[in-house]
């Protein structure tokens, strides 16, 4: 039997490696009980210990990236479900979440071990490895989108996912960088929102912060800098006005609780961009929290808090009588104390406080019936059961994480009917927006709208407190210029399905114009061919039906000449092959990916294509080599790559028929072996000093890198603004060169600007 392992005198544990573990594994498994007895003392953890031993058997001799044992993760998970105050079913489907994912095990084994509801928790929360995607996108979508199908019958899928990602996000210094880069920048576009929307702001602000420093790290120490510089005095200050407050609170016989805080890194740094203002300038960089043991003491803590300082205009909401979607409530208000210091307060109650930092889990009840959601729950997952509604229409999983980004919108305007009903959008929605959140046919016939009893522009931003009436013509129809104004996944979600329908229609209509004239030209009479010949070529291309093949040549996707060519082989001649672009034979759809050269600047990229396509980078986002990209047939004018974080994108991208893979060829030279550059404008925000120009011209000068042009205006508060157009080589040189420029002392922000 192995001996226990010992500690030295100066505390460090001796003894065998597996021992050094085997303790490790028994202290951390019994903080998990622990933390179980302290907040569920009548749960049984017996589910929990055979959960734990199954771990340990199956997950033995694997390893973290870190050299870890592997089996320290699932630990950890189940250690923040058990401070989220979960159920044992969710802690051992917390324990077990990698079991099918990363052993042999199968989601058989756990049924026969540990029931039919911690094998389905576990089936939620595993990826989807077993099927091949053509790009690292869908499968991000296809997961997802699972995990939100799962999510909707047992909310305790996504807490494990959350668990899992808060874990995996503290230990993320072990990857590669490109893989922090990539998890990191998931984690802010999905995860953080999610755990917002649930109104689990403790996890979201965690997961926020911690991505943050891997997304831009340059950017996140400066914050962090002015942040440390700021914090003795600004601890200071609120330590004399939580003083002041309790003194005055005690006089009003109020019991409430009194804590301070100074603002999140990733927040101010939200702030910064925003609003191009200096820490300085952030209002509630410094913030006083109230809790009270009512919603009387709320209000009355309220005004004792503007008879001490003056209320700043604008800053007032109240959450508590106007709730959050995600069921959030406090009183805010930021006042100004001495020295013209301004501070935020928030004022709720205990029940509030525990709504706002743990969310969906506060309210955690398992049911003897076992539902695990409860009333309020249902609630706060309105707006996923709607999402996985509206994802039935979606066939392409691009456009299905695009609504999901859109849906998990931080913030909220809400609105009203002229009944008086509460209507909640995001912020800077619109009245087709609020026309949509109606009824569809009443957002696809509205031609106008009533704001306050005036006459508004389709493009008018919302306010709170606003009451919009929609005005609405029978036989009106949406245009694709709604795209571009429309901020609410569900408006976004109609207008894309309507058009795509009728756009499809009238794209049959034209390819099978487009066949006929073809033929006429080639006197191939198309009579004697039936459904069976169209639907053969069809699945040549990878299509489903003879009209899908008529909508791709209507499209411009193919021409109708290469489809004849099929449908009557050897009657067509050959096209002449253009310099510099490969062309199919004819013979069958191309499994390989085309070169083709971009003979206006000189660039290569790859296409996917059939026949001669003219490839041009678009204007409006002007990708460069390492961004990701995306190709949109156009018609008469071919292919236009975009970066996949271009803004318009999204809004060209409803009709996936048009959508087409495409990459950066190999080679980074063009056709005459000379290295190739792309144009890119920076926007510099800086201090307005002698010498700043001279250092970011040098900056720039020192990374070989070419200026073509640049200019420079003052600001606003002393500051300036520089605009360089810079030749960049690819995505990692133009990033070095903004973490070069940033580097420089006064630099308040480096940002890229799509268009030149």
């Amino acid at each position: 039997m192995a001996t226990a392992p010992t500690e030295s005198k100066t505390g460090t544990q001796t003894g065998s490696p597996a021992e050094q573990n085997a303790t490790l594994f028994a202290e951390k498994f019994q903080q998990l009980v622990d933390t179980v007895h302290a907040n569920r003392p009548s749960d049984d953890t017996e589910i929990i210990r055979r959960a734990w031993q199954f771990c340990l058997e199956h997950h033995d001799g694997q390893l973290r990236a870190s050299g870890e044992p592997y089996v320290l993760h699932p630990l950890e998970v189940a250690i923040v479900l058990a401070s989220m105050k979960l159920d044992s079913t969710a802690i051992a489907a917390g324990l077990l979440h990698d079991a099918v994912e990363d052993t042999p095990v199968t989601t058989a084994d756990i049924t026969t071990r540990f029931g039919e509801q911690v094998a389905h928790i576990v089936e939620g929360v595993t990826k989807i490895d077993k099927i091949e995607f053509a790009n690292k996108e869908d499968r991000q979508a296809e997961n997802v989108r699972k995990m939100l199908l799962a999510m909707v019958s047992d909310v305790r899928v996504v807490l494990i996912k959350l668990a899992d990602r808060l874990h995996n996000m503290r230990t993320l210094q072990h990857l590669k960088p490109e893989k922090q880069q990539a998890i990191a920048r998931e984690t802010l576009d999905i995860y953080a929102p999610l755990a917002h929307r649930l109104g689990m702001g403790k996890v979201r602000g965690e997961l926020e912060d911690l991505a943050f420093r891997y997304v831009d790290p340059i950017q996140y120490e400066q914050v962090q800098e002015a942040v440390d510089e700021r914090r003795s005095e600004g601890e200071q200050f609120l330590s004399g006005v939580e003083a002041l407050l309790n003194e005055k609170l005690r006089e009003a016989n109020i019991k409430a609780r009194v804590q301070w805080r100074i603002k999140r890194l990733y927040s101010i740094n939200q702030k910064l961009q925003k609003s191009q203002i200096s820490v300085d300038q952030v209002y509630d960089l410094l913030a006083l929290r109230v809790i009270t043991a009512s919603v009387p003491d709320c209000y009355a803590v309220f005004g004792i808090i503007h008879s001490i300082w003056r209320p700043i205009p604008g800053r007032i909401k109240d959450f508590i009588a106007m709730p959050r979607p995600n069921l959030y409530q406090s009183l805010h208000t930021t006042v100004m104390g001495e020295a013209g210091h301004q501070f935020e307060v928030q004022i709720r109650t205990e029940e509030m406080h525990r709504i706002a930092e743990e969310g969906i889990a506060a309210h955690w009840k398992y049911k003897a019936g076992g539902s695990p959601i409860s009333a309020r729950d249902e609630q706060r997952l309105t707006w996923v059961r709607q999402l996985v509604e509206w994802q039935r229409e979606m066939s392409d999983p691009n456009e299905f994480l695009s609504t999901l980004k859109i849906d998990l919108y931080p913030e909220e305007v809400y609105t009203f009917t002229p009944k008086g009903k509460v209507v909640v959008l995001p912020k800077d929605a619109s009245p087709l927006d609020f026309a949509y959140s109606i009824h569809t046919e009443v957002g696809h016939t509205c031609t106008g709208a009533k704001v306050n009893g005036r006459i508004v522009p389709l493009r008018y931003k919302l306010r709170n407190g606003d009451i919009v009436e929609v005005i609405t013509q029978t036989g009106h129809t949406p245009s694709r210029d709604w795209l571009s104004i429309v901020k609410s996944s569900r408006a976004r979600n109609k207008i894309k399905h309507w058009l795509n329908e009728h756009q499809r229609e009238r794209a049959i209509e034209i390819g099978r114009k487009l066949l006929e004239r073809e033929a006429r030209k080639y006197k191939i009479s198309l009579s004697k061919y039936d459904e069976s010949d169209y639907e053969r070529i069809a699945i040549d291309y990878s299509l489903t039906t003879p009209n899908d093949l008529m909508s791709a040549i209507g499209f411009g996707k193919y021409s109708a000449r290469q489809v004849l060519n099929r449908l009557a082989p050897g009657v067509i001649s050959q096209p002449t092959p253009q310099p510099g672009i490969e062309t199919d034979s004819g013979n069958g759809p191309s499994d390989t990916v085309k070169r083709v050269a971009i003979t206006s600047n000189a660039d290569s990229l790859q296409v996917e294509g059939q026949d001669e396509f003219l490839v041009y980078r678009a204007r409006c986002c002007n990708p460069i080599r390492g961004e990701e990209i995306i190709g949109y047939v156009t018609r008469g004018k071919g292919v236009a790559v975009h970066a996949r974080s271009c803004p318009n994108v999204q809004n060209l991208l409803y009709e996936s028929d048009r959508r087409i893979a495409v990459e950066w060829a190999r080679a980074g030279d063009d056709i005459a072996g000379r290295k190739l550059t792309y144009p890119v404008k920076l926007t510099v925000f800086c201090d307005d000093r002698t010498g700043m120009l001279k250092e970011l011209t040098a900056v720039i000068s020192d990374e070989n890198t070419n200026i073509r042009t640049v200019d420079s205006k003052p600001g606003e508060n002393d500051d300036a603004i520089v605009e360089f157009v810079v030749e960049a080589e690819d995505l990692r040189h133009l990033n070095r060169l903004v973490m070069g420029l940033r580097r420089v002392p006064g630099v308040r922000d480096v940002q890229r600007s799509q268009k030149l």
